[in-house]
């Protein structure tokens, strides 16, 4: 749970998944647009936000248009993290027609789920009020989970585990087959104290066992708010806390003011309406 910079992706983080989304659009060819459109026709195009969202997912909109016109013009307009409102004019792509007809849903599937996550992300980081750091988690769509991530970045928020190589996470079920918490975290001990030990507690008695057990990081998980309250008062000053379950946006105020150091949520990213974004075009 380090905060990551927000900063732009690297292109091979995502150029490769745009290659092969819009090989799976255009199979044997854009029949339409190859019968409708001269070849040689060259056309403005821009995306236009229609509804009011946090942007994300530009460059990776871009790079659609770039791999089947690497020589389209690129005007950026507003940048990754900015507010939009209705209306903003976010870029403007000048090339072939038939390029930018073709590669017009990918770069819009993208913007807008990304652009999606990022704004829901912005309203649980502004309801937290500096007062809670929100967290991702893993439940991202398979194979989107950098895009993702990011769009979670561009919103405000910090990442939890990029993967399962990237931290440690005694879950429930860990617990169950290793024969309670402090064996398992016992095991995990022997193998490695090179990261922080997060362990999931369900109760205020997993919370104590945790504890014992010296976990660096409890996760308390679908703990009514007294039980929170009351978890947060065992670990001050020797353990950090994060809240899981159950947690929407209108809870958002009464759990930053638990006193818990974390709140992770996997809606950020397994439930955000896509943003309203469309794609206008006219010939030059």
């Amino acid at each position: 749970m380090k905060p990551v910079p927000f900063e732009p992706l690297d292109p091979g983080a995502y150029r490769e998944l745009v290659r092969r989304a819009l090989a799976e659009d255009f199979g044997w060819g854009d029949v339409t647009t190859e019968g409708v459109i001269d070849p040689k026709q060259q056309a403005r195009a821009i995306i236009l936000a229609k509804s009011p969202c946090v942007l994300a997912g530009l460059e990776v909109a871009s790079e659609a248009f770039r791999q089947l016109d690497p020589g389209v013009a690129i005007t950026v307009h507003r940048n990754d993290g900015d507010r939009c409102e209705p209306g903003t004019t976010v870029a403007e792509y000048r090339g072939h027609a038939a390029a930018l007809l073709t590669a017009e849903r990918t770069a819009l599937n993208f913007i807008q789920r990304m652009s999606g996550i990022a704004t829901l992300t912005r309203r649980f980081v502004d309801a937290a009020a500096g007062r809670i750091t929100v967290l991702d988690t893993r439940k991202t769509t398979p194979l989107l989970r950098v895009v993702e991530k990011y769009a979670v970045r561009a919103g405000g928020a910090v990442n939890h585990r990029a993967g399962l190589d990237d931290g440690i996470l005694i879950k429930d079920n860990h617990i169950r087959l290793a024969g309670g918490v402090v064996n398992a975290v016992s095991r995990m001990r022997k193998k490695t104290r090179e990261m922080p030990t997060e362990v999931e507690a369900q109760s205020l008695e997993q919370v104590d066992d945790a504890l014992a057990a010296g976990a660096d990081i409890i996760l308390l998980d679908n703990l009514s708010t007294p039980d929170i309250v009351a978890a947060v008062a065992k670990c001050r000053g020797r353990a950090k806390t994060e809240i899981s379950g159950g947690v929407t946006l209108a809870r958002i105020p009464e759990l930053a003011a638990t006193g818990a150091d974390y709140v992770s949520i996997g809606a950020l990213t397994h439930s955000a309406p896509a943003a309203d974004l469309s794609f206008e075009i006219e010939p030059l």
